[in-house]
């Protein structure tokens, strides 16, 4: 109740899971814009009438209206009401039970209408949220239901608007019709602790009721089952269900089997409870940990060091914006964890539920946070939704065995959406939210990142150190944690990195950092993240290569191996994301730092990262997304392997160049490099990598370029493959004698005419209609939308050079 503004009865925490639960995915209509009330949304109209107005467009959940021009160029994204609608059929299998909508989020502000009358409210774009709507239903059979959401700009709203992400409107969440019994759970609350060799789990339970019609006594059974799925443990009892948080009966478990990244043993937790007839069911999955952050030291796990191996994770994805699918979200986590990820920071706000039990299944320990992110400290509606947003995500995420740490804020020492910015206040509201969360779950820790003057209120702090890319040079990382290490009881860093644009390639990828003056914080600070002026810094006078950015991150790897006190790391962040306040980036409004981008296209630091991480036997040659290397005619060249074997061996156009034995110490590449001279045109490469008597193999192709290049005169625009209806182009930028330019990073837009679409707006290096060049080319993909006696042209410009224009409907198209 604490989250809405109440009309119907309201329940906050995750609802019984119950036995009739459907996810209201299809049958939907949208309209981005207004309304002049609900009524326009349900009134019956006549085909061709003015009450057919506005146009509404068919849809499936999850949606956000936001989905496509949150990384269109040259535009701001959209950011006020919209509305859905949908007609539901009500079947409820429960005679007098109740009917609820479930929803898992949905951003920013919302409204809930069952016909025309009102039913809930809600502010809070990442909790769930829960409204009965049984009085409004009634007897009917069949009602309309209209939803309202905005995300209109709102200084008294957390997120800021500052935020370095997009506050996303839309049902962009699943959305559930349940019915439950007239008796049915709210929260069921399992706190499962265990000494640090596990000889004895203990499991405490509570549990609170959804009782509109205040039935007086309940039966309810408790059983616990095994990893395996067998019941190890049960208790019946007779409950009051009345108002309020219920202590039930605990359980013992002997040596239970331990949760951990490596082995992430989950246990079933069942509830039923049965008044009258009727019968609810209540399921939870937890598992048995013990964690420790020592003081002035590392992190244990079940009495076990354990350096975390972190990433971060944003709501976002080509083409959808923060709607991901359920399947979207386990491609990533999946990647994640094949990556070698054992923690993860979810930034900067609760997220969806799915998220939380992939982490669970798959051993990642999770960093979760509130959305008080930039801006100062607004009043009273402002602190009361931070108030709220935190108590609703520990309630709802508190039985997963993946949460250590509950966040409480990011980057608050940033200023700008009010007149005031008064350090203490914002102290004061640090404390009473660090005291809200121990009051609500002592058993995990609280942490912020970035508030040097908050740093002491918290069980945890993470400073700001982005060695090599916002400040300093990146063998400054090694030093800057050290000095930030010693100002805190327990320190964990979370963001480091920098932007890569993917399939841009370097020869000489450190050329300019002597530039760039050394640090022994290596901290962002104000105007560091801008394009623009200040002192020279990588994030502005570097070349935003991979070449550069798997060099920061292979010698962060090494260095983080020679840290014994390290708790750990969180490389920010897995894949890049859209964010309005980017627009001069080469893709326009994407954060670039992912090692993955939008569309799951995996770049090159993902191999590093996996070489460190990982057990598996793996090997890549750097380079996959470099089709063209360059230089003088007998140099040699650099060629680097990333591979968590013991030794590999390279051959260049079937000659051996020797067998290197892995040493992470030995930078760059962990020792596996090779210095090759390429004959002009076309090489081959492979390598043979051996980890515990498995062979693993890679190869690429590449061609050297010897042939020198002057600046950018024309662009060519050609065809590289058809695929179906799907035609991939490319624009390269050549010099006057017709040389690729290969080092040219100049803007290339595309726009298409006739029977076909580009495959832009997605925020992807091969999906934007304004993208920077990668080494002299860029690509893009259209879809035709006609099958015979289709006109199809597509143009690529590219500032100061003529316009290139290509017929695809000219059967003589070349494609290579």
């Amino acid at each position: 109740m604490r989250s809405i503004i109440l009309l119907l009865p309201v329940l906050v925490a995750t609802i019984s899971v119950a036995q009739q639960k459907q996810r209201l995915t299809d049958g939907w209509e949208f309209v981005r814009g207004d309304l002049g009330g609900v009524w326009e949304a349900v009134r019956p109209h006549k085909p061709g009438s003015p009450e057919t107005l506005p146009i509404w467009e068919a849809v499936t959940l999850p949606h956000s209206y936001n989905a496509v021009d949150a990384v269109a160029p040259d535009v701001n994204y959209y950011q006020g009401p919209a509305w859905y609608r949908t007609t539901l059929a009500i079947n409820n299998p429960y005679p007098d039970g109740r009917i609820l909508l479930h929803f898992e989020g949905a951003g920013q502000k919302t409204e809930v209408y069952i016909h025309t009358e009102k039913v809930a409210e809600h502010v809070g774009g990442y909790d769930e949220w829960t409204v009965d709507i049984t009085e409004a239903v009634g007897d009917l059979n069949e009602v309309q239901l209209s939803i309202r959401s905005d995300n209109s700009r709102d200084l008294e709203l957390i997120p800021s608007d500052l935020s370095d992400f997009n506050v996303y409107g839309g049902l962009y969440r699943y959305l559930n019709l349940v019915y439950v019994p007239r008796l049915s759970v709210d929260k069921l609350f399992a706190t499962a602790t265990v000494d640090t060799k596990g000889r004895e789990g203990h499991l405490t339970l509570s549990a609170s009721f959804h009782n509109p019609d205040n039935i007086g006594e309940a039966d309810v059974s408790v059983e616990l089952f095994g990893p395996d799925g067998k019941r190890i443990a049960s208790q019946q009892q007779r409950v009051a269900p009345a108002g309020g948080t219920l202590a039930l009966d605990g359980l013992i478990v002997k040596h239970p089997l331990l949760w951990s990244p490596a082995s992430p043993s989950l246990y079933t937790l069942r509830l039923t409870l049965v008044s009258g007839g009727d019968t609810a069911i209540h399921t939870e999955r937890i598992g048995f940990r013990h964690f420790e952050f020592a003081e002035k030291g590392p992190f244990y796990l079940n009495g076990e060091r354990l350096l975390l191996r972190g990433t971060h994770r944003h709501e976002d994805h080509a083409g959808v914006g923060p709607a991901m699918t359920e399947e979207m979200i386990w491609q990533e986590m999946h990647m994640m964890k094949d990556m070698g990820v054992n923690f993860i920071r979810l930034g900067h706000y609760q997220q969806s539920r799915i998220v939380l039990e992939a982490c669970d299944s798959l051993g990642i320990l999770v960093w979760e946070e509130i959305p008080w992110c930039r801006g100062g400290l607004g009043g009273e509606v402002y602190k009361a939704q931070a108030r709220r947003m935190l108590t609703n995500m520990i309630e709802q995420h508190y039985n997963h065995p993946s949460v250590i740490i509950w966040g409480l804020g990011n980057e608050n020492d940033w200023p700008g959406d009010f007149e005031e910015f008064d350090k203490q206040k914002i102290r004061a509201f640090m404390k009473e939210l660090n005291d809200l969360s121990h009051q609500l779950d002592p058993s995990r820790k609280t942490a912020i990142r970035r508030c040097d003057f908050c740093k002491d209120i918290v069980d945890v702090y993470s400073p700001s150190i982005w060695a090599g890319w916002y400040r300093g040079v990146y063998t400054d990382y090694k030093t800057a944690s050290e000095t930030e290490f010693e100002k805190v009881d327990h320190f964990l860093h979370v963001e480091w990195g920098g932007d890569s644009h993917a399939r841009r390639h370097s020869e000489n990828p450190d050329n300019g950092l002597s530039a760039v003056m050394n640090s022994t914080t290596a901290d962002e600070r104000a105007g560091d993240a801008s394009l623009f002026g200040g002192p020279a810094r990588v994030s502005k006078d570097g070349d935003w290569s991979e070449s550069y950015i798997v060099n920061l991150i292979d010698w962060h790897l090494k260095e983080q191996e020679t840290m014994p006190w390290l708790t750990g790391t969180a490389y920010w962040p897995f894949k890049d994301f859209s964010t309005p306040i980017r627009p001069e980036n080469p893709v326009p409004y994407v954060n670039q730092k992912g090692v993955v981008e939008r569309n799951f296209n995996k770049k090159e630091s993902y191999y590093v990262f996996q070489s460190y991480w990982t057990e598996k036997p793996m090997a890549h040659i750097y380079g996959h997304s470099w089709p063209i290397r360059w230089g003088k005619a007998g140099e040699e060249k650099m060629v680097k392997v990333y591979s968590n074997g013991t030794e590999a061996e390279l051959f260049v156009n079937g000659v051996s160049h020797g067998v290197r034995k892995r040493n992470s110490q030995d930078f760059p590449a962990a020792g596996l490099r090779w210095m090759v001279q390429f004959k002009e045109g076309q090489n081959t490469l492979e390598v043979v990598a051996k980890k515990d008597g498995i062979i693993v193999k890679d190869s690429i192709t590449q061609v050297y370029q010897t042939a020198a290049w002057g600046k950018p005169a024309s662009v060519r625009l050609e065809a590289l493959e058809t695929n179906a209806d799907t035609v991939t182009l490319q624009a390269t930028l050549l010099d006057e004698h017709g040389i690729q330019c290969l080092d040219a990073v100049d803007y290339i837009h595309f726009s298409a005419i006739g029977d076909g679409e580009l495959l832009a707006d997605l925020g992807t290096s091969d999906g934007a209609r304004t993208v920077q060049a990668y080494n002299g080319r860029a690509i893009i993909r259209v879809k035709r939308t006609a099958a015979d006696g289709e006109k199809l042209v597509v143009a690529a410009k590219s500032p100061g050079l003529s316009t290139a224009m290509l017929d695809l409907s000219d059967p003589n198209v070349f494609y290579h």
